[in-house]
């Protein structure tokens, strides 16, 4: 499916007298003469396929027919010469299928005249925030600069109108996935072949990184966690500065971007190539877990309905183990859900209590972190929702503990 007929399905769902205005986004500084890495806006990228800062689209539904304009940076030779080439026209037209190409210049009085024009009710903007204390982003200023000028207008969220689209991913989107993940499993083999005790976490982090850029990944799902040790019983842990100590585990959650789409993979790898009888033990645990949601990934279900089927495994597994006396106190070592959307984003648009389709791409991730044991464990594989169950993208990605410690002996 192309990003054409991503705004199809789009259009279809506007009512008339819509007009949609995405912005690409915008560099933002570190410090005085350096940015961030730039990353465009997910709704703008999934609608026009470009992925340069400083570009916009406009759409505007009126009398039964969409119009619609791709905004981009004019190419200067002296930028250039600077941060190397810009896209010209006839570049942007043939990666978005936009015929109507501007510059950038002119998008407000494209607004202008658009709005003096016709009968616009309706005007989405990416309207979509994480948490109440971040900056506005780039979308959000414009759409209150937009609501300030037209306050007669109902602004809509573009966010929500894509989340339907995005979460069914089309052929050409699984594969971009696909290879995200493939790329990723020969990323995860090199670090089995040179994990040691001895190393430093982002050693790890590198052997990784390295690879999958070789391979084509020019970005990364989300930043690289390499946690060794008790660091493993933290979720989001990403310092990876300490040393892998003997005897420790090597928990990676980490995931290659590939065409702009994202895998998100975790592996918990043993410093020695060898699990302790213990370690082994929790592994097969969260092992269990995961292959249980596996098999009960189909259409028909939700997100939660994943959640309590590994809750449940987890919780009674611990109450074997002795590490619990009631299965409500899971909560005491597994403290995250097991399952999120995958696609554009690693945490992919999706609604709350939405029951899964053909084509959900999804994770499966249940761990356990039992702090004074220093024992973090996490399997993560990424699966793809089919007409009758799932599959799972990442089989390729050895866990089985047995074929792990095979592999590491066999880097010797």
């Amino acid at each position: 499916m192309s990003v054409q007929e991503h705004r199809n399905r789009l259009y279809e769902t506007l009512p008339e007298g819509s007009m949609v205005v995405s912005y690409a986004g915008v560099p933002v500084h570190t410090n005085e003469d350096d940015y961030y890495n730039f990353e465009v806006n997910s709704q703008f990228f999934y609608l026009t396929g470009m992925e340069r800062e400083n570009m916009a689209f406009m759409a505007v539904k009126v009398g039964g027919t969409v119009h619609q304009t791709l905004f981009i940076e004019a190419a200067d030779p002296l930028h250039e010469r600077w941060t190397g080439k810009m896209p010209t026209k006839e570049d942007a037209a043939q990666v978005s299928g936009i015929k109507d190409i501007c510059y950038i210049e002119e998008i407000g009085s494209a607004i202008s005249r658009y709005m003096g024009r016709f009968d616009i009710e309706y005007a989405y903007f990416d309207l979509y925030r994480c948490g109440m204390e971040d900056p506005d982003d780039y979308n959000t200023v414009k759409a209150r600069e937009f609501a300030r000028l037209y306050p007669a207008v109902t602004l809509r969220d573009l966010h929500k109108a894509c989340v339907p689209l995005r979460e069914r991913k089309d052929t050409d989107e699984i594969n971009l996935v696909r290879q995200a993940v493939n790329i990723t499993r020969q990323g995860l083999e090199h670090v089995m072949s040179t994990l040691k005790p001895g190393m430093l976490e982002y050693q790890a982090q590198a052997n990784f990184e390295y690879t999958c850029k070789s391979l084509g990944a020019v970005r990364f799902a989300f930043n690289t966690i390499s946690a060794s040790g008790i660091n493993g019983c933290m979720m989001h842990y990403n310092t990876n500065r300490d040393v892998i100590q003997p005897g420790s585990l090597l928990l990676m959650d980490l995931g290659a971007k590939y065409g702009n789409y994202c895998s998100d993979i975790t592996r918990t790898y043993p410093a020695n190539g060898v699990y302790s009888p213990r370690q082994k033990e929790i592994y097969r645990l969260v092992l269990k877990a995961n292959l249980a949601v596996a098999a009960a990934a189909r259409p028909g279900i939700t997100l939660k309905d994943l959640n309590d089927i590994a809750t449940s495994v987890l919780g009674e597994g611990l109450v074997s183990l002795g590490l619990i006396q009631d299965v409500n106190d899971v909560g005491k070592y597994y403290m995250h859900s097991v399952s999120h959307s995958i696609g554009i984003d690693c945490h992919d648009a999706t609604f709350a209590g939405n029951v899964l389709q053909p084509g959900w791409i999804i994770s499966d991730e249940p761990g356990l972190y039992i702090d004074e044991e220093e024992i973090g464990i996490r399997i993560e594989d990424d699966l793809l929702i089919t007409e009758d169950g799932c599959e799972v993208l990442s089989k390729d990605i050895i866990k089985d503990p047995d074929e792990i410690e095979s592999f590491m002996h066999g880097k010797d």
